[in-house]
């Protein structure tokens, strides 16, 4: 981790001039880094906020660690401009996937910007609400009622509590990454290697009750013997599971978790906040013909405003009111509002036609560069999601590389592309045209040239590992 200021910062960022970038050099030339405004920022940020901000996957030590620019002025299309005004293209992770459409859709704005001008909140329901649930239930036939939260981690407990209080059971197997609810970190209680596939090694669930041990348990994506060993060993009653992240289902899997659950009695969840939208147009369930009990959609849903939704067939459903499922803000207008017209869009363009299309040619293009320069990389994700490793005990670092050499040529990148409508062919061709001597140089190092002597500064941190 960076390290923090020592004492308090000024009140307003340092503006330093921006350095021109440099070439690869050894350590022993090299230059102190010039601290930019968002860096500043971030060590001040670290004194007063644990952790530095809201989320994981956007702290700077997962980018490059002293140097990434951290926070943003603006956005638009597929770029960002930090707090020194500078430009960056983002073949990133743009916003954590949240932006299919491309950050600031003028559509998406204009409806939001009408819900400002005439009242976001009331005593009264927003009406936007209820159209928003009917959209989504026409999109997934099997469902009948919809709940509506404003992040994926809620979206992922209110399903999780509608599912417990359906099946009247507590315990829960699950594959994928579920968000950070004592729920799901319980699967490390008593255990540390639980989890060890789903998140960051060392992970503690320090905080969560230690009496919810033994209430989830973890199983491995296509192995459906370990799931049914699950089922038969403990008396499960939720299965909650991602359709797809790395690897495709193989083997009927789907249809065999379905299968069992049907069988069983078991309610079955599909976690879709991250794949929605991404390849048809609403679940990645549809694409492979099974339908679960109850699914969540979040991330690309409301084209960067917060907005998730639960959907589910009726008699699941309606347990929640059987428990209490409450919270002040889920009743805002802006989130519904935004939903509605991002679907709207998405619909008009085909948008996961696009994506998909884009993020092929992406895989195609890195797969490319990894033969021109002798380099062996694997690939995953879906598509619209794509991302590669190279096979190299200096992965990482390589990956630290990529994303510093890339920043000083204008772009937000590393080893993984989260696609929007506004990566058009010809900036595809131009990111590639950037990233190809920095996979020769990686080929150089490969061959004994040391990687660490071409950084200016630490190896970034290891992301999520999962099941799936």
């Amino acid at each position: 981790m960076a390290v923090a200021y020592q004492g308090r910062a000024s009140p307003m960022p340092i503006k330093p001039k921006l350095s021109k970038p440099s070439t690869y050099a050894s350590k022993s030339k090299r230059k102190p880094l010039k601290v930019g405004s968002g860096q500043a920022l971030w060590r001040k940020a670290k004194t007063m906020i644990p952790g530095g901000n809201m989320l994981l996957s956007k702290r700077p030590e997962m980018f490059l660690p002293d140097q990434w620019p951290a926070y943003f002025s603006k956005a638009k299309g597929c770029k960002v401009w930090d707090l020194d005004g500078k430009e960056y293209i983002d073949m990133s992770i743009m916003g954590i996937g949240t932006n299919i459409l491309g950050y600031g859709h003028p559509e998406v704005d204009e409806a939001v910007h009408q819900v400002v001008n005439k009242g976001n909140m009331s005593t009264l329901n927003c009406p936007e609400e209820v159209y928003l649930a009917e959209k989504l239930i026409e999109l997934h036939p099997w469902a009948d009622m919809a709940r509506f939260a404003r992040s994926g981690g809620e979206a992922n407990a209110i399903a999780i509590r509608i599912a417990r209080a359906a099946s009247g059971k507590d315990k829960v197997a699950i594959c994928g990454y579920h968000g950070w609810h004592d729920w799901y970190l319980s699967a490390n209680l008593g255990d540390d290697k639980n989890l060890d596939g789903h998140l960051l090694p060392g992970l503690e669930p320090e905080g969560v009750p230690r009496n919810l041990r033994g209430t989830v348990f973890p199983f491995t994506y296509n192995n459906y013997s370990q799931l049914e060993a699950l089922v038969k060993t403990h008396d499960i009653g939720i299965i909650k599971m991602e359709v797809m992240r790395n690897q495709g289902p193989q083997d009927n899997f789907l249809q065999k978790v379905r299968k069992l659950a049907t069988d069983r009695g078991i309610v079955l969840i599909f976690d879709e906040c991250t794949s929605g939208f991404r390849e048809t147009y609403g679940g990645l369930h549809l694409k492979y013909g099974v339908n679960p009990d109850m699914a969540m959609f979040g991330k690309a849903l409301g084209n960067g405003y917060a907005i998730t939704a639960v959907i589910g067939k009726r008699e699941v459903m309606e347990a929640a009111q059987k428990s209490f499922i409450s919270s002040t803000f889920w009743t805002e207008r802006i989130g519904p509002t935004a939903a509605l017209k991002t679907l709207e869009v998405m619909k008009r363009e085909k948008s996961w036609e696009q994506i998909t299309q884009t993020g092929i040619s992406i895989r195609k293009g890195w797969q490319s560069l990894a033969d021109k320069h002798g380099l062996e990389i694997e690939q995953w994700g879906l598509p619209a999601l794509a991302g590669f490793t190279f096979k190299s005990p200096h992965a990482l670092a390589y990956k630290t590389l990529i994303t510093q050499e890339m920043l000083k040529k204008g772009y937000l990148a590393g080893n993984s592309v989260y696609v929007c409508l506004e990566h058009t062919p010809a900036l595809v061709e131009g990111f590639f045209d950037a990233l190809d001597p920095i996979f020769a140089v990686i080929k150089e190092c490969e061959e004994g040239r040391d990687v660490m002597s071409l950084l200016n500064g630490p190896i970034c941190h290891s992301a999520f590992r999962r099941l799936n």
